[in-house]
């Protein structure tokens, strides 16, 4: 460890003592005190600052009561005579010891430098140890050079870097464990649209063939025939499970979500609801892709918990976009009750959502009846 050098300043570290006391009377003294000495002194004694002062033997000759106080001294007098390596610099902080010869704050008083550092410890009176920055410059004495000491107690200061490290170093986590969130998002609904897209141009189109070649074989059979019967059964099971198979693919991922946007995805799935349902939605403008698909799904959630759980009548859903955020809110007549602490995988699936787009689920669920489901989706943080 070791200190940094400055030239040193005109003051007492220049001049020392004897030189700081001309200085003043030069300057002209007038008033209580009779001497520029005593006025020094009584500076050293009221100044806030930790102060001493090491002959050029090492031994402490003068202390400040600012010093001993941070020292845990309760007299100057106990520190005046003593070695001050071997009184307050002793040991490093894991306990080993620290020899004089390897002490930078000493160095004063054979180089004339000024030095400081941000990176040493003292030891108290009682034994314990705190974290300093300091200051030495040389001063002259009538037995040699000797060095002014000044430090500052920094554990308060070392403890908020640190809080303030340790919180940079949350928001860090919680940035990267939202991006993996979002990505984990994205990789679901890429799946989900080609799933769609699979089962549209795959199965789908094999069901539609099936269902036109099927026709044309009954159109083709004289009548009457008993055969007819068979083919129109058969006509009627492949086009159920064409339905199916377009709801499923729907389900999955609806094509109007792609080709119109969230609005007219939102009121076809409102036409599909067994509830009545009301869609007010003030954007029509397209939104980023990830932002439509996964408020798409998150509506489709709480209208399926209104149905399943919430015993509704009617359901309200209602967006609004000021071009910063989409505001969401969908309301149920139900029996209430719902909350995040007692909340399935459902209500835990859509607040997931809206965290991993970089916003807020809120749920208001009075046991007197009725849910509101609150969402507010930042754009400028949604992915393309």
């Amino acid at each position: 460890m070791s200190g940094s050098s400055t030239n040193a300043p005109t003051g007492i570290g220049k001049l020392g003592l004897p030189g700081a006391c001309q200085l003043l009377s030069r300057q002209g003294w007038e008033g209580e005190l009779s001497s520029p000495e005593e006025l020094l002194a009584r500076i050293l004694e009221r100044v806030p600052q930790p102060v001493w002062v090491v002959d050029h033997p090492g031994c402490i000759m003068f202390a400040n009561p600012a010093a001993c106080s941070a020292l845990g001294y309760g007299d100057p007098a106990e520190l005046l005579g003593k070695p001050g390596h071997d009184t307050v610099h002793y040991k490093r902080p894991d306990g080993t010891p620290y020899p004089e010869a390897e002490c930078p704050m000493l160095r004063p008083r054979q180089t004339g430098e000024t030095v400081h550092s941000d990176d040493e410890w003292f030891v108290r009176r009682d034994g314990s140890m705190f974290p300093i920055a300091w200051w030495s410059a040389p001063i002259d004495m009538p037995g040699g050079r000797g060095a002014v000491f000044a430090f500052t107690d920094i554990t308060e200061r070392l403890a908020s870097e640190k809080a303030i490290r340790e919180r940079d170093a949350a928001e860090i986590r919680a940035a990267e464990s939202q991006e993996a969130q979002r990505r984990i998002l994205d990789s679901a609904i890429a799946a989900r649209r080609q799933l769609a897209r699979d089962l549209h141009d795959g199965a789908q189109q094999r069901l539609v063939t099936l269902v036109l070649e099927l026709r044309l074989a009954r159109d083709q059979i004289p009548c009457p025939s008993e055969d007819l019967a068979l083919l129109d059964a058969s006509i009627e099971h492949a086009s159920a499970a064409l339905d199916e198979l377009r709801e499923l693919a729907a389900g999955v991922h609806p094509s109007i979500l792609t080709k119109r946007g969230l609005p007219a995805a939102i009121n076809a799935l409102a036409r599909r609801s067994p509830l009545p349902v009301s869609v007010w939605a003030a954007t029509r403008e397209r939104l980023p892709e990830g932002v439509e698909a996964n408020v798409y799904f998150l509506i489709a959630e709480a209208l399926t918990n209104a149905v399943k759980h919430a015993r509704a009548t009617r359901v309200e859903v209602s967006m609004n976009c000021d071009g910063r955020a989409l505001m969401l809110e969908i309301r149920d007549d139900g029996i209430g009750g719902a909350s995040m602490e007692t909340a399935g995988t459902g209500l835990k699936g859509m607040a997931d959502r809206a965290s991993g787009l970089g916003g807020r689920l809120t749920i208001v669920s009075p046991e007197r009846g009725g849910t509101l489901v609150r969402a507010a989706i930042p754009l400028d943080a949604a992915p393309p």
